[in-house]
């Protein structure tokens, strides 16, 4: 049972940002910094990607480990409504296939950062360059 009201709930729920989060300004300042150019929030592609290099033909994904179903240490199920958050958190991950291939179909490279991947960023640096280097 949900100890909140649901009014609280939601107000809590609408405070939680989907585009300039921490995660995502992390990645931009480190792709910045490796000497990458690059737009954000590309409206005119499938899945409106974080970060869009058009010189490269790459798109990168900032992903949150619990909204995006990333099975790694960050991640833990809710205790309540477990069938609520399975099937939407499911819902994200086929939502994020699909617009992956779509991409992947229009000729783009996609690079997936998950949030957990911030804690080494030297490591996120190396794999970043080895993907979007022209290859």
């Amino acid at each position: 049972m949900d100890r909140l009201s649901p009014e609280h709930r939601s107000w809590l729920m609408s405070r939680i940002k989907g585009a300039n989060t921490k995660p995502e300004i992390a990645v931009r300042s480190l792709l910045h910094r490796m000497g990458y150019r690059f737009r954000l929030h590309g409206k005119g592609l499938p899945g409106t990607p974080d970060i869009v290099l058009s010189r490269r033909e790459a798109v990168v994904f900032v992903h949150g480990c619990f909204w995006h179903g990333h099975v790694c240490k960050r991640t833990k199920m809710p205790k309540s409504r477990k069938a609520y958050w399975a099937g939407k958190i499911e819902g994200n991950r086929r939502r994020d296939a699909r617009k992956q291939r779509q991409l992947k179909a229009l000729g783009w490279k996609v690079v997936i950062v998950w949030e957990c991947e911030l804690k080494r960023p030297g490591r996120l640096a190396m794999r970043l360059d080895r993907a979007l280097r022209d290859g």
